[in-house]
C-alpha cells in the first residue's frame, strides 16, 4: 500500500515499517481517533490460504484480550473492502531491542535487569492467558525513548503453513533464539519461551549471539548439542548470578530449567545483590548426578595390617606372629569345633551384611512423579530418563485441551509416589476431534453465536437488509456444512438478517431531533431537515414530516422534517412560515422530497 492510501475510510497510510514472513507492516493515521497506529496486513501468498486466514483471526482475537503494559496492544481485528486481512495495533515510538543493543553497547547491569524484567512481566502475564509466544527475539521486542519494553507478535507467527526452518530469510532471524526441542522438532512449550529468554540475555550483556552459522540448520543444530558460551570469558566483570539465570534458562533439559517465567523473574530480580557475589556456577541436577562418585580416602589409622593386636572373645589378648595365619592362632586356643564353629558364625554375618548392602544400593528409590502432561514423546521420555523411570505402553484419544502429540495423562499421576525404574503409561492427544461443521441458515444468530462459543468457535457477523427471512435469521454462513472442522480452531463469518428492505414510518412529532436521528439510523434511512417560523409549534419541535406517517419507506431513502424555528421576531408583516434553506441546498432538498414522494407513488401503483 502506498502513503495516503485510506485503508477502509479510516487508516490513511504514512510508511512502511516493515516486511516480514507473515505480514506487512505500515505507520497509519486512524482518522476517527486521531491518533497514529501500526497495521499488520496479513501476506498476499496468504490471504486465499483458509488455514492461516482462521489462525490469523483467532490469534489476533486471543491478542485482543492480552491486557499489560508491557504487551503491545490491538486496537482493531478487520478486512478490507476487497478481502484483506489486517490487525491495527499501538504504535509505539522507539526502536527494536536489536537496534537499542546495537547503539547503546555496552548496557549497564542494572538496565539489562530493568528491560529483561519487564519483558518476562510480559510473558508471564501471557503464559498465564495460556499464550505462548514462539518466536521471541529482540526485533520482536519495542523500547521506547523512556526504556519501556512492549512485546509484539505474539504467536502469529505461528499461522504460517511452512516450517519456519523451510524459510531461509525470516528463520536467520529467529534460529538464533529457538530452543532445543524446536530444533529437533518437537512440541513447543512455555519453557521454550524461556530458552528464548536466555538467549536474549545473552546478548543484552555480551552485544551478540551465543551461536553463528552459515544456514539455520547449522545454527540449530548448536541450540540442540552445543554448551552455551560462557558470558563471563567473554566480559569477566560479568556478575555469575547474573550468568547462572542464562545457564538456568537455556539448560537443554526440561527438568533442569526454569518451570516458569515468574521463577526465572524472581531469580533475575536479586542477581545483582551484595549476598550474590560470591555465588558458585550453576549447574544442571543432571551433570552433578551423573558424576563418577568418589570413593573417601581410608584413614590409616583403621587400616588392617598383619602386625595388628587381634582382640578375640577371651581375656588375654594374642599377637599374631609373622608367617602364622589367623586358623593356626585359633587352634592354639580352642579345640577344632569351636574354631568350626566361630568361623561359621563369621560366615553368615558376612553373608547377611553382604545380602542387606546389596539390597540396600540395588533397590529403586521411591520418589514424586513428575508432570509431563503436555509434553510431547521425546520429552517426557527425557525427563523421566532424568529420574530414572521409563516409558510404558502409550495409548492416543481426541482432546480439546491438548495439542496433537501432547501427553494427557500419566499413570500414576503426577506427584504420586513411584519407584525408580517403572515404566510409566501414558496417554497421547491425537488434537481435537474433526466434525462437520453443519448448517445454521435460517436459524436465529443469537442462539447459534452462543453454542457455537462454548465449543470454542469465534463467530463474527455481517448484516444485510432482506425480505426473506425474518430480523436476526441467518442467511449465509462462510463455512460449507459438510466441511470437517475443529472447532476449538474455528472462525466463522454469519450473514445476517438486518430486517425487510422496506417499512412503515412512525410519527415523529414529539419528538427531539436526536431521537428522530436515532430512529432513521435503526431503520437505515436518511434525514434532511427544514425550518420554518411557526406560531404555534415550540422551536425544534416536527411541524410536518414526509412521507407522512404510516407511509411506506425502503431503506436507503430519505425523510423529509420540517422543524419549527418559534415565533417570529420583530417586524409583524413578515411571512411566520418563512422557510430558512436557501440556495442550492434547498434545491437538493426539494429535490429529495419529491424523489422520496414520487418512489411512494409508484409503490402505491404497485
Amino acid at each position: 500500500m502506498e502513503p495516503g492510501y485510506i485503508l477502509n475510510k479510516r487508516y490513511q497510510i504514512i510508511r512502511t515499517l516493515g516486511e516480514g514472513g507473515m505480514a506487512n507492516v505500515y505507520l497509519a493515521n486512524d482518522l476517527v481517533e486521531h491518533r497514529q497506529v501500526t497495521i499488520k496486513v496479513l501476506r498476499l501468498d496468504l490471504q486465499t490460504d483458509e488455514s492461516a486466514l482462521r489462525r490469523f483471526k483467532r490469534e489476533a482475537k486471543a491478542l485482543s484480550e492480552l491486557d499489560n503494559e508491557n504487551i503491545v496492544k490491538i486496537y482493531d481485528i478487520s478486512q478490507s473492502n476487497d478481502g484483506l486481512q489486517f490487525l491495527v495495533m499501538e504504535y509505539i515510538e522507539g526502536t527494536d531491542l536489536k537496534e537499542y543493543i546495537k547503539e547503546n553497547y555496552p548496557l549497564k547491569y542494572e538496565t539489562v535487569v530493568q528491560i529483561m524484567d519487564q519483558i518476562l512481566s510480559a510473558v508471564s502475564y501471557a503464559h498465564k492467558q495460556n499464550i505462548i509466544h514462539r518466536d521471541l527475539k529482540p526485533k520482536n521486542i519495542l523500547i521506547d525513548k523512556n526504556n519501556v519494553v512492549k512485546i509484539t507478535d505474539f504467536g502469529i507467527s505461528m499461522a504460517t503453513t511452512e516450517s519456519t526452518l523451510t524459510q531461509t530469510n525470516s528463520m536467520l532471524g529467529s534460529v538464533h533464539y529457538i530452543s532445543p526441542e524446536q530444533a529437533r522438532g518437537s512440541m513447543i512449550t512455555k519453557q521454550s519461551d524461556i530458552y528464548s529468554l536466555g538467549i536474549v540475555l545473552f546478548e543484552l550483556l555480551v552485544g551478540h549471539v551465543p551461536y553463528k552459522g552459515e544456514t539455520a540448520i547449522s545454527v540449530a543444530l548448536k541450540h540442540y548439542k552445543s554448551k552455551i558460551p560462557s558470558v563471563k570469558k567473554i566480559d569477566p566483570k560479568i556478575p555469575q548470578a547474573l550468568e547462572n539465570v542464562i545457564l538456568h534458562a537455556t539448560s537443554k533439559s526440561l527438568s533442569d530449567r526454569y518451570q516458569t517465567v515468574a521463577a526465572m523473574r524472581d531469580d533475575l530480580r536479586t542477581t545483582l545483590n551484595e549476598e550474590r557475589k560470591e555465588e558458585k556456577i550453576w549447574r544442571p541436577q543432571i551433570l552433578i548426578e551423573e558424576e563418577t562418585k568418589i570413593i573417601p580416602q581410608i584413614n590409616h589409622e583403621d587400616e588392617m595390617i598383619e602386625d595388628d593386636t587381634i582382640e578375640l572373645p577371651i581375656k588375654k589378648k594374642y599377637v599374631v606372629p609373622e608367617n602364622i595365619s589367623l586358623r593356626e592362632v585359633l587352634k592354639q586356643k580352642y579345640s577344632r569345633k569351636e574354631v568350626g564353629i566361630f568361623l561359621g558364625a563369621i560366615s553368615f554375618i558376612t553373608v547377611v551384611i553382604t545380602v542387606i548392602i546389596f539390597a540396600i544400593t540395588t533397590t529403586p528409590k521411591v520418589i514424586s512423579m513428575p508432570d509431563i502432561r503436555g509434553l510431547s514423546k521425546s520429552q517426557a521420555t527425557e525427563i523421566l530418563d532424568s529420574h530414572k523411570l521409563s516409558l510404558g505402553q502409550v495409548k492416543y484419544q481426541y482432546s480439546s485441551d491438548y495439542n496433537y502429540g501432547q501427553i494427557i495423562k500419566s499413570f500414576p499421576k503426577k506427584d504420586k509416589k513411584v519407584r525408580q525404574q517403572t515404566a510409566i503409561n501414558v496417554i497421547i492427544s491425537k488434537g481435537p476431534d474433526a466434525k462437520k461443521f453443519g448448517d445454521y441458515r435460517g436459524q436465529n444468530y443469537q442462539a447459534v453465536k452462543k453454542r457455537l462459543e462454548k465449543q470454542g468457535v469465534h463467530v463474527y457477523e455481517e448484516e444485510k437488509y432482506t425480505d426473506s427471512a425474518e430480523t436476526g435469521a441467518i442467511l449465509k454462513q462462510s463455512i460449507s456444512q459438510k466441511e470437517k472442522v475443529v472447532m476449538s480452531e474455528t472462525t466463522v463469518t454469519f450473514t445476517i438478517s438486518k430486517g425487510p428492505t422496506y417499512f412503515k414510518v412512525r410519527m415523529l412529532s414529539g419528538m427531539s431531533k436526536d431521537q428522530i436521528d436515532a430512529y432513521a439510523q435503526s431503520e437505515g434511512i436518511k434525514v434532511v431537515y427544514q425550518y420554518e417560523y411557526s406560531d404555534t409549534i415550540a422551536e425544534n419541535q416536527v411541524i410536518k414530516q414526509g412521507p407522512a406517517p404510516n407511509a411506506t419507506m425502503y431503506r436507503g431513502q430519505t425523510l423529509i422534517v420540517i422543524l419549527s424555528r418559534g415565533k417570529v421576531l420583530g417586524n409583524e408583516n413578515s411571512n411566520s412560515k418563512e422557510k430558512f434553506n436557501q440556495g442550492e441546498g434547498n434545491n437538493r432538498e426539494s429535490e429529495s422530497l419529491n424523489s422520496t414522494s414520487n418512489s411512494l407513488s409508484q409503490l402505491q401503483q404497485k
